[in-house]
């Protein structure tokens, strides 16, 4: 009798979970898939509509606890990276999370602590804002003392002075905030270092500082005729109007700058009656700002001028009379990946405005905190935001970037600090490379399109300032969005290698979970490889082992 061939070993499967290009994305660390797949397989997982959402809501806020907050006002880099962009539109990963939040702010859902021993460090934070209340919270769900430090009548930081409300009502991150102080956080408002309480007295009180201290100081223009009255940084003119004051611009308002805090300034005078032109020295493609946000300015009536710049301000006296700017031309790459603009010859010219507010940039305020000061483009500075001995940082004071990585910032100093004070392992801080959209099979996903909350018309925005434009998704279309989660890199349970294996390799588990339904007998694998080529999700993958001799 003839020998039958030996089974090739190096096709059988492996049942391998690869990280998610969302879950990467994520700027705060979120599980992003798996929390949307808690709720996509909840029938799978014998869980109820209100089990699913709670169990999926603690799984973001183990890292994240404003998704409500964040739900609406993050740029959602996650869905980027979303490889159902390659079938249709990525998910809605944004629109959920604030769904997930406001659902268990109406739920009343508390925060929980993950050690309930009282630790004897006691730890000081500098500065409220989203990188400060995330370390905060950290800290104290595992058993440490805290006390926070505002210097302003409110805690928030730029998620409260710098986002217009009808971005975030305050009502939603006031509750955010206070489930954390409900964790037995310390808030002292008003309390400025080195007016209120010195540095050395802030050093005798806490084992630890953190500065969160954000970026809360706009930078200026720099041009002459800048100072005086009627010109502005876009911090603190939104600033003002946040703190409810009623700020006088004119009729004509020149905003200057293509981030998210220009279109915010912009908007926000907008719903003061005012004509808004947003000057921006390269054009739209490069504009830093949420997309979205833009195509609302544009819906508004404010007019944005790409490719000039301003070079002067033309006062009467004090008043403010024009602006005088130049034409710009893109030029090759800068730092930034972006075309450097470049002045044109002879190109300059006037309009007439009564206004301007420039929303260029912005940066910390360090007076009263000199002896903490440090360049994070010069200084070094630990991955984990280490400064100093017994001093840590985090947020814009580490570089510009949005709340989600401020919250990350956060989160991932505290783990470093909690490590070092209880003699632990410190968290590795490199995510994995996420699973392409090559491996994962979308023809086997039926095409579906995105869910879209509703919004209010232009024509309401101006009437209702203060209101908040989008409404977010019902339940329905939350449901729907979540199953259209493409699972990428580990498996929902499709079946599909069960069926397609004639040796009965795959048995159903009882005890499932999201990445967990079958369990793989490699004693009866013949290696057909078929299990490997039908898997839509790419979780199945060539079992890694040495060739055969």
């Amino acid at each position: 009798m003839e020998d039958r061939p030996k089974t090739d070993l190096r096709q059988q499967p492996e049942q391998r979970a690869q990280a998610s290009p969302c879950g990467v994305g994520c700027k705060s660390g979120a599980d992003v898939r798996g929390w949307i797949t808690t709720i996509a397989q909840r029938r799978n997982l014998g869980l109820s509509d209100p089990e699913a959402y709670a169990r999926a809501w603690r799984m973001i806020v183990d890292v994240n606890p404003f998704p409500a907050t964040m739900g609406r006002v993050c740029p959602h880099p996650c869905e980027s990276g979303c490889n159902r962009i390659g079938k249709d539109e990525a998910v809605s990963v944004n629109q959920m999370e604030r769904f997930l939040g406001d659902w268990a702010l109406r739920a009343d859902m508390s925060l929980e602590r993950l050690e309930t021993d009282e630790k004897p460090e006691s730890i000081g934070v500098i500065g409220s804002g989203p990188a400060g209340l995330s370390f905060a919270y950290q800290m104290a769900r595992r058993g440490y003392a805290v006390t926070l430090y505002e210097r302003n009548p409110k805690a928030g930081g730029m998620l409260r002075y710098g986002i217009p409300v009808y971005r975030l009502p305050e009502a939603v991150l006031d509750a955010e905030i206070q489930r954390i102080l409900d964790l037995g956080v310390e808030l002292k408002l008003d309390t400025r270092i080195g007016r209120d309480i010195s540095v050395e007295q802030l050093e005798s009180l806490h084992s630890i500082v953190f500065l969160g201290i954000g970026a809360q100081s706009g930078r200026v223009l720099g041009i002459p005729g800048e100072p005086g009255p009627g010109s502005w940084t876009g911090t603190e003119y939104l600033r003002r109007v946040n703190q409810g004051e009623r700020v006088a611009l004119g009729r004509r308002v020149a905003v200057i700058g293509g981030g998210n805090t220009a279109v915010d300034a912009a908007r926000a005078a907008r719903r003061g009656g005012a004509e808004i032109s947003l000057f921006y020295r390269r054009t739209r493609a490069e504009m830093p700002a949420i997309a979205g946000e833009i195509d609302e300015a544009i819906e508004e009536g404010i007019q944005l001028r790409y490719l000039v710049a301003p070079t002067e301000i033309i006062r009467n006296g004090e008043t403010l009379e024009s602006l005088v700017l130049t034409k710009m031309k893109l030029g090759a790459a800068d730092a930034s990946g972006r075309r450097r603009p470049l002045p044109v010859a002879g190109s300059e010219y006037r309009v007439g405005v009564d206004s301007v507010i420039a929303a260029v940039s912005q940066e910390s305020d360090w007076s009263g905190l000199e002896p903490y000061h440090f360049d994070a483009d010069a200084s070094p500075v630990e991955r984990s935001g280490k400064t100093a001995e017994h001093v840590w940082a985090g947020g814009d004071v580490l570089g510009l970037g949005v709340a989600g990585t401020a919250i990350g910032t956060g989160r991932r100093a505290s783990e470093a600090v909690h490590a070092r004070l209880r003699g632990l392992l410190e968290p590795a801080l490199d995510p994995p490379d996420p699973i392409a959209v090559g491996p994962a099979k979308l023809d086997h996903y039926a095409e579906r399109p995105r869910a879209a909350p509703q919004a209010l018309p232009a024509s309401a925005r101006l009437q209702q300032p203060d209101a908040e434009i989008h409404l977010g998704l019902s339940e329905e279309q939350f449901l729907e969005e979540a199953s259209r989660c493409l699972s990428c890199g580990q498996c929902f349970g499709c079946e599909q290698c069960w069926m397609y294996c004639s040796h009965n390799c795959f048995t159903r588990l009882e005890d499932v979970k999201p990445g967990m339904y079958y369990a793989v007998a490699l004693e009866a694998c013949q290696a057909c490889g078929k299990c490997i080529d039908i898997c839509p999700c790419d979780f199945l993958q060539i079992r890694s082992l040495e060739a055969p001799a």
